[in-house]
């Protein structure tokens, strides 16, 4: 029991007077959920239960008695700059105006997600050869953390996240099937064929949903629902997914708000593959011209980026633990799967196949 986060007390102040009140009160609940150090990775840190319906009543409270602005959410680099380094709303009539309730609170998640990543990144070692046993571990209780913020702050998802999907802000929405060009089979097809293809200002409702509908079973089975047949649990760890593989202005759960910025804020910049500068840069473009095609080709490929080094050589790594290193490249592919990094990505695909190799 000594491990509960109590609730602080308040006296007199009201946490759900201003999105400030309520920062103060929700974020320690938050850190000490995430961040404070644990020897069980796979349980996270638990706050009182006074606290927790404290939390959930704020919430209420301060989403009930917002008064509701415009439906259209302002771009998300000005909600972004609403806070300042220290994570703490800045009082700006710019950033709240024309707000419904709940783009507030739900920026302020984003951004602290964004920051608790960030440490992540910042404390990984430099040494590739051990940075994958050190975003193995880091990424368990990163995540086990966000499940539970995700349980704690359950509200925000009913009643922020669920308005905000029903209003075509989620992570599929209508313009990403109207922007879709026809494919030749439906131009060929006539009318008829074209206008399942191409929703244009004369659709239907009802042509709308079935496209909708077409589109999200297509991304669901790219991230593992199966054809046909698949059970709940299934479609919602697919649709998880694609949540976190989503751009960042999209509204998502929770917990896909958290991987997210898991993923962009650890994973990306871990892939990226540095460009040449300079003389190397000329040097390659000079090599290029000599060799052969094939040998351009490989010359092409450039330098991988870390995370890519670093799985490289734990997976050709010999004489070691090999149930361990088994392990290691399990967690990793489902690290990468579940922060939305797509399955066509060279790194999933080589994490798949040894994987399959060593089942």
């Amino acid at each position: 029991m000594s491990n509960l986060l109590p609730n602080p007390q308040t006296g007199s102040a009201n946490p759900s007077a201003s999105l400030s009140a309520l920062w103060n009160y929700i974020k320690p609940a938050l850190d000490h959920i995430i961040r404070s150090p644990t020897s069980n990775l796979a349980k996270a840190p638990a706050v009182d239960v006074d606290y927790h319906m404290g939390i959930h009543t704020a919430l209420y409270n301060f989403f009930t008695t917002q008064v509701s602005g415009s439906s259209v959410p302002p771009p998300h680099d000005t909600i972004a700059a609403s806070t300042n380094h220290t994570g703490t709303p800045r009082s700006s009539s710019r950033s709240t105006a024309v707000r419904p309730p709940g783009y507030d609170v739900y920026d302020q998640l984003d951004t602290y997600f964004a920051d608790v990543a960030r440490e992540v990144l910042l404390a990984a070692p430099t040494d590739d050869s051990t940075l994958v046993q050190y975003l193995v571990p880091s990424f368990i209780r990163y995540s086990t953390g966000a499940q539970s913020i995700n349980r704690l702050l359950n509200y925000v998802n009913r009643q922020f996240v669920k308005r905000a999907v029903d209003e075509d802000k989620g992570w599929l929405r209508i313009g990403d099937i109207l922007s879709e060009p026809v494919s030749a089979a439906a131009a060929a097809a006539g009318e008829e064929g074209a206008g399942v293809h191409r929703l244009d200002g004369t659709a239907s409702h009802r042509k709308i949903t079935e496209r909708m509908r077409e589109r999200r079973t297509v991304e669901l089975r790219r991230w593992g629902a199966p054809d046909a047949g698949g059970t709940a649990e299934q479609l919602a760890q697919a649709e998880a997914c694609a949540e976190a593989a989503s751009a960042s202005g999209r509204v998502v759960p929770v917990l896909s708000l958290a991987y997210r910025r898991f993923r962009t804020e650890v994973l990306e910049p871990l892939l990226v593959v540095p460009k040449p500068k300079g003389e190397e840069k000329k040097k390659r473009k000079g090599k290029r011209k000599k060799k052969g095609r094939d040998d351009a080709a490989t010359s092409a490929v450039g330098p991988r980026g870390r995370l890519a080094r670093a799985v490289k050589e734990l997976l050709e790594s010999k004489g070691g633990d090999e149930e361990e290193q088994n392990r290691l490249a399990s967690e990793m592919a489902d690290m990468l799967m579940h922060t939305g990094v797509h399955g066509d990505h060279p790194l999933r695909r080589r994490l798949r196949r040894y994987c399959v190799l060593h089942s």
